[in-house]
């Protein structure tokens, strides 16, 4: 967002603008607290989701809610308060400005379910896609970006909340004491008479095929997110977008035709996301993991599948974008088995034949 004045918001250094994104993250996240957790009555969660803009200006507001972290995060929620009102006025405007849209976005959807895939999308567009637009808007008056096109930003928003709503069926269908149930109807309901059906082994057949719709559909935003990416020259933001973009992708191609999204919590190996941060550092390591998150998708696609055809297309989209950068390199992720195994395997035959050539010997 440009600045109204030039004595409201200077031009901070790199260090501060990333400061800045990440209270704004935590403002996201307090505010998806108060959304997300159901003991919390109708008539008092969405005032507070519509009034949250203001709050953040109180450093004696909190309200208590959530579980774990997120509890911790809004008990203290006065040390948001505080970081938020040491920024300048020009981002403190931009952070208000995106979490009066936000909170009224959610309150919205407090009271309306998730119908169709427009009112899907539009949904992560409140939770995610307008934390993008103010992300951008940070960037731009630090002086460090370009400002991002909207429905590039809003795209790397819906991305990141498609794929957790998709890898969070489970914990959200048997949320207690009501269910959060953010899955389109519009595309559930072409594989089950309720949402809540998916999650018994006799649907099986069905949940896999609507968790592949469901996926294909996330993956309409990976070329844009590209594109978003390959536009910043910062090297704190680049790593700070890309890194859980990486995830993004690679958390589709770890769900896609996996019933166990439906048994249990799927989420990518420790040692992968170690390696995903730790090798992220140029839009050539982007490319090549996109690229290849995307081959293991399509190496995971059934012919019989409804939405194979669609599924290959995208993947294929993706992948095409990828090569024509000219800057994919061959890394090798694995999904479901450490690369470290092979070499335990031949390390222990080898101690073996050793042992077995001792006796031998003797």
């Amino acid at each position: 967002m440009p600045c109204a004045s030039s004595t409201s918001c200077s031009v901070p250094s790199t260090p501060l603008a990333v400061e800045v994104l990440i209270r704004t993250v935590m403002n996201k996240l307090c505010s998806m607290t108060a959304e997300d957790d159901t003991s919390i009555p109708t008539e008092v969660k969405v005032p507070i989701l519509q009034e949250f803009y203001r709050h953040v200006y109180n450093r004696d507001w909190h309200y208590s809610c959530g579980t774990n972290h997120y509890k911790v995060l809004m008990d203290k929620f006065h040390l948001v308060s505080t970081a938020f009102l040491e920024l300048g006025q020009g981002y403190q405007k931009a952070i208000e400005e995106i979490t009066r849209r936000m909170g009224a976005g959610m309150a919205k959807f407090i009271c309306k379910e998730v119908e169709t895939v427009d009112d899907y999308d539009e949904y992560c567009h409140y939770v995610a896609g307008l934390v993008g637009y103010g992300l951008s808007r940070l960037f731009y008056a630090a002086g460090t970006e370009d400002l991002a096109p909207d429905s590039l930003s809003n795209s790397m928003g819906l991305f990141l909340q498609k794929t957790n709503i998709i890898r969070d069926y489970l914990e959200d269908i048997n949320e207690i004491p009501k269910s959060r149930m953010f899955w389109p109807r519009e595309i559930w309901s072409k594989y089950a008479d309720k949402l809540e059906d998916f999650k018994y082994e006799e649907n099986t057949e069905k949940a896999v095929q609507c968790l592949n719709d469901i996926v294909t559909n996330a993956l309409i935003h990976a070329e844009e997110c590209l594109q978003y990416m390959s536009a910043l020259k910062n090297h704190a933001i680049f790593h700070f977008c890309a890194i859980p973009q990486i995830m993004a992708i690679g958390t589709c191609a770890l769900c896609y035709n996996n019933v166990h999204v439906f048994r249990g919590v799927v989420k990518m190996r420790r040692g992968l996301t170690a390696r995903i941060i730790d090798e992220t550092n140029s839009m050539s390591d982007v490319y090549t993991a996109f690229y290849e998150f995307s081959s293991l998708i399509e190496s995971k696609i059934d012919d019989n599948d409804p939405n194979a055809a669609l599924t290959r297309r995208h993947v294929n989209s993706i992948k095409q974008t990828c090569k024509s950068s000219g800057l994919v390199k061959r890394r090798g992720y694995h999904l479901d088995t450490s690369p470290y195994r092979p070499m335990l395997i031949m390390i222990v035959l080898l101690l073996v034949a050793i042992l077995f050539g001792a006796l031998y010997t003797k």
